[in-house]
């Protein structure tokens, strides 16, 4: 089903009129079904910001053993396991296990690069990445964040199938998925996977207000889609196991039925997924290079106007036109934190190095830009109309806050690329005092 933030409803066609008429909560429900509410915002949030969804489900989730805490592997939220690094930072392709060597599903391959906050205060955010091979199915686990407010997900090799307890939803590299606050889901692969992860304690994602460009543009609210409901009804001799990550720790508990039990749900409080490539590009006409921002695609505002705990960004193909102007991305210094990912193909201002299944971060303040090769080429390039990144989608998770690297980060993961900041030592010196300004 199409739409943002829509009053949905859906019945597994097994059961027509398994959703019951003019009211959420009957005495017996259609079916002989249980009816649960999903609250995404407490009950008298305002109405444009309240988020429900009501379940109806074979047997309730209240039913299952009591929760122990499991391992965490590399997922942590301890943003003081080692010292603050301010550099420039950037990660080679982050390793996929073989299936040959291990079998890794999406819970062992979560891998927490750097973040900051707190999930107790429900104010932070953390940045993951994931690198599998196998599905969840062969243990029959389920993830469910507890405090995490959005968990947006983001493909980079491999297609994966999620399901959760609203239906199910195939995502490809160039498509993101966010799986919202409490919502069990799982994950299944088709080979060597690899993703980036961000998750929010604070805010919901929204879609970023347009002002002066009118009423369409950027992410147009019907080209994101939810799962229509759909629903499994069976055992297993060795039960279910749902891990839950709560309070930044790893849970499991045990129940003897499948999780996705819901014959049918309404509401506005959904998981759903869109497709990059239905991003309607803004770009500048005239001269100068625009600001990132006219490429966001969604934004968890704060509760400072104009000022995002987080805003998704990305830099699609489009046309660079801009006459007397540097066109790739300025030098910069930034109040915000700026991690960068690349799906697929070479990043305008360094194509070499930043490669697809990698990552940098510049921190709040520290030095980013062209490397040194860009800035020559685009310094005397001829301007004349072309297409920009054809072939390749990098995106930018930003952030308000100052995010810590884990250890994991910097030291286990052996991908940091110790080498990035050579990429703008050839940068030389063109100041001439006695330039003049060319007669008109």
């Amino acid at each position: 089903m199409c739409g943002f933030g829509n009053e949905f409803s859906s019945e597994d066609p097994r059961c027509p009129g398994s959703l019951p008429e003019g009211q959420n909560n009957p005495q017996v429900c259609p079916y002989g079904l249980y009816a649960e509410q999903l609250s995404g915002s407490a009950f008298t949030c305002p109405r444009p910001a309240n988020k429900r969804s009501w379940l109806y489900r074979i047997l309730p989730s209240v039913k299952h053993k009591p929760f122990t805490a499991v391992p965490c592997g590399n997922l942590t939220e301890n943003w003081n396991e080692v010292e603050p690094d301010p550099n420039q930072l950037r990660w080679l392709p982050f390793t996929i296990p073989k299936s040959t060597e291990k079998k890794v599903d999406f819970v062992a391959g979560l891998h927490t690069v750097c973040g900051a906050g707190d999930a107790k205060s429900r104010n932070g955010i953390s940045i993951h990445v994931y690198t599998c091979n196998t599905s969840m199915v062969d243990r029959f686990s389920f993830l469910c964040c507890s405090l995490c407010l959005f968990v947006s997900l983001v493909p980079q090799q491999g297609e994966i199938l999620i399901t959760t307890e609203f239906g199910k939803m195939m995502v490809e590299p160039n498509e993101i998925c966010v799986i919202q606050q409490g919502m069990r889901f799982s994950v299944d692969v088709f080979g060597e996977t690899r993703g980036y992860i961000m998750e929010v304690y604070g805010a919901h994602f929204e879609l970023p207000d347009l002002g002066p460009i009118g009423a369409n543009g950027l992410a147009n609210p019907r080209d994101f889609l939810c799962p229509v409901a759909w629903y499994e009804d069976r055992k297993v001799a060795t039960g279910y196991t749902i891990i839950n990550k709560y309070q930044g720790k790893l849970f499991a508990c045990q129940q003897d039925f499948s999780p996705f039990n819901v014959v049918a749900w309404h509401g506005n409080y959904t998981p759903y997924k869109y497709n990059l490539k239905n991003f309607m590009v803004i770009n500048c006409v005239a001269f100068d290079h625009a600001d990132p921002s006219i490429f966001t695609v969604l934004t968890a505002k704060s509760t400072r106007p104009g000022v995002a705990i987080a805003d998704f960004v990305i830099f699609p193909p489009r046309w660079g036109v801009a006459d007397h102007t540097f066109r790739p991305p300025y030098y910069h210094r930034n109040c915000m934190s700026e991690f960068m990912g690349l799906i697929k193909g070479h990043y305008e201002a360094k194509e070499e190095g930043f490669q697809p299944g990698g990552a940098s971060l510049h921190s709040m303040m520290t030095p980013h830009g062209p490397d040194a090769d860009c800035f020559e080429k685009n310094s005397t390039a001829e301007l004349k109309p072309e297409r920009v990144a054809e072939g390749t989608m990098a995106f930018m998770f930003e952030s308000s806050f100052s995010m810590a690297v884990t250890k994991w980060g910097l030291q286990t993961c052996q991908r940091l690329d110790k080498t990035y900041y050579q990429c703008w030592e050839p940068l030389r010196s063109h100041f001439n005092p006695n330039w003049k300004p060319s007669k008109k």
